[in-house]
Order: C-alpha cells, then structure tokens, then sequence
C-alpha cells in the first residue's frame, strides 16, 4: 500500500509500505478521510519526544472496514467507522484513575504507531465506532477533534446565563463555538486576527466577532477560552474572566512558553484556571454530535489532498490557509 512515511524531523516521503494484518481483536480500515493537526507539524519537526521514527502520521481519520480479525464480533467488513487514536496503557497511576488522556507513557496512532495517511491502517477494534451508512467520511473524520472540544467542555462550568469569549476561529475554536451555541449560552463572542475566519463565525451565528478583545463591548466574560496557545492571547484573555468566572486553556502552547497574570486577581476574584488535554470519554458523545447535524463540517472543511501531496498540503496548513484540511488517501 502507499502511505506518507516521515522517516525523521524535517523528511516526509510518500512510498510502499506493507500492507497491515488485522490482529484477534484488531480490524484494517480503508482510510477515506485523514485530517491534519498541529500535532502532525510538532512531529514533522521533531517536537514530540515519544514518536520513534520513521511513522505515518494521521490521528484524524475515518473509512471503512476491510479485514477483521478472528475474535472482533462487534464490527463487519464495509462498517464505516471513525478511529480515536489514543492508546492509554491502562497500568500507570493517572490510567488506574479513570484518566487515560493524561497517561504517563501516552501513546497514539499516527504518533507512535501507524496512522491515516495511508492507504490502509491497522486499528484495535474497540477504537472504532461505527456510523450510519451514508455519513461522509471527511465529516467522519472531524469526529476525533470534536471529542477534544467535547472534553474540554466537559472541564468548565457554563449555563444560560453566562457570557462566553474565545480566543481563535480555527477549526478548535469554531467547534467549541458551535457546542457553546447549542448550549445556549447567554452571549458568545469570537476574537481572530483573521476576518475571513471570523466570517465563518459570524455564520455560526455568535453574537460578535472582532480582530481584537477590546473592540467588544463588554466588562468582562464569564468563560473565557484560549483555542490558539499564542501566550499573547494568553496573557489578554486571563485579564478579561469577570469575578468568579473560568479561563479554560484550550490551545496548545509551546511546551517552553509562559505567559504572565495576576496571582492577586485569581485570588481576589476566585478565578478557576483550567487545562483541556485531548480526548477523555468524549469520543462516543461526538460521533452522536455530527451525526445528529449539531456540527456545521461543510464550514469547517476547506482544503482537501491526495497523499502524494500530503507535504506541500502540511506546508499550506503551517500558513493557516484555510481551516480544516484533510487527506484522501483513496483519491
């Protein structure tokens, strides 16, 4: 099968691989749709100590069911299924906790094991989830960011009364925007530096867009979520939580970067920090979302590749071009 093979930091090639054998409990997926991440840059530039090259990335992904192996029951060939990549080891403290997203030797597929951007991936059947027949696989596909934003969620306090702003109109922030929205939240404000991405979010029907927080006509907010990891937008939205309100560091920042805040301010106005990391229990509840229709993905897919132009495609992403693009290894 052909597959993107990045032999090391920097080297990204496209080639033959073996085809991959379903082991007892495992299944082999047709990859239909393959989305890219930041994550997929921090590897292709040597940023995440546990991948060991070479890999084929791809954490994103989507299709159908081609082989099954000897003791997987739940699942038949042609089912259409969306993968989460994550591998807890079930053993280590934060695992043996209930909380396998911050597993001390984390793995993943596309990260440390083979992953979507090929033709064909090798997948342990209970990472799948099945879908209706007929859901596009590149909406399948956004099923695993979603879960992300589902869990990050899941972290904060928010109800009818509150005032939401978030930081970034990427495909992370228009997600959590369009969750918040259907949560019904009081007011749901976006800030971007780029319009065009703000127009997006403006379809969603937020209540107010701007290029800058303070162009927005407010004393403050209730929940305030960072979805960039830029420090600067850091720094900005822990200044703009009301009294008794909540930041929720959503993006991911450089793993060497520090932002500055008030210590007094989070005391005197007991103001809750809170990080989201991944995926935790969420996937389930976001393949319900999108298949539901909770989630616009014709907005948020607006780049699509072969394999053969996964590179020039990851290059394109590194400019923010765009929103969500994908790779479609069987086109």
């Amino acid at each position: 099968m052909r597959a993107v093979v990045v032999e090391g930091p920097g080297q990204i090639t496209v080639t033959t691989v073996p085809d991959p054998t379903p082991g007892p409990n495992d299944v082999v997926v047709a990859v239909d749709a393959c989305g890219l991440c930041g994550t997929d840059l921090h590897l292709v530039d040597g940023e995440i100590p546990v991948v060991n090259y070479p890999i084929t990335p791809g954490h994103e992904l989507a299709g159908r069911v081609v082989a099954v192996g000897g003791e997987v029951t739940r699942l038949a060939e042609g089912d259409l299924v969306a993968v989460d990549p994550s591998l807890p080891c079930g053993e280590c403290r934060y695992c043996r906790k209930g909380k396998g997203n911050l597993c001390e030797p984390w793995q993943a597929i596309g990260i440390s094991s083979p992953g979507g951007a090929a033709e064909y991936v090798q997948v342990q059947a209970k990472k799948c989830y099945p879908l209706p027949a007929g859901t596009p696989a590149t909406a399948a596909a956004l099923i695993e960011p979603l879960s992300c934003a589902v869990h990050g969620l899941d972290k904060v306090p928010h109800d009818l009364t509150d005032d939401v702003l978030i930081y970034g109109a990427g495909t992370m922030g228009l997600l959590l925007a369009q969750l918040l929205k259907r949560a019904g939240v009081n007011t749901l404000s976006v800030v971007d530096r780029r319009q065009d991405r703000l127009d997006v979010a403006g379809s969603m029907g937020v209540s107010a867009v701007a290029t800058d927080a303070a162009a927005l006509d407010s004393d403050g907010w209730d929940l305030v979520v960072d979805a960039t990891g830029v420090v600067a937008a850091i720094e900005d939205g822990l200044g703009r939580v009301r009294k008794a309100g909540t930041f929720l560091q959503f993006g991911v920042a450089d793993a060497k970067a520090s932002a500055n805040f008030s210590p007094f301010k989070v005391y005197n106005e007991e103001i809750t920090i809170v990080g989201s990391m991944a995926v935790h229990n969420s996937f389930d509840r976001a393949r319900d979302l999108l298949v539901s229709g909770a989630v616009d993905s014709d907005a948020l897919i607006t780049n699509t590749a072969g394999l053969n132009d996964y590179a020039s495609a990851l290059e394109e992403f590194r400019t923010g071009a765009g929103l969500k693009t994908q790779v479609l290894p069987s086109a």
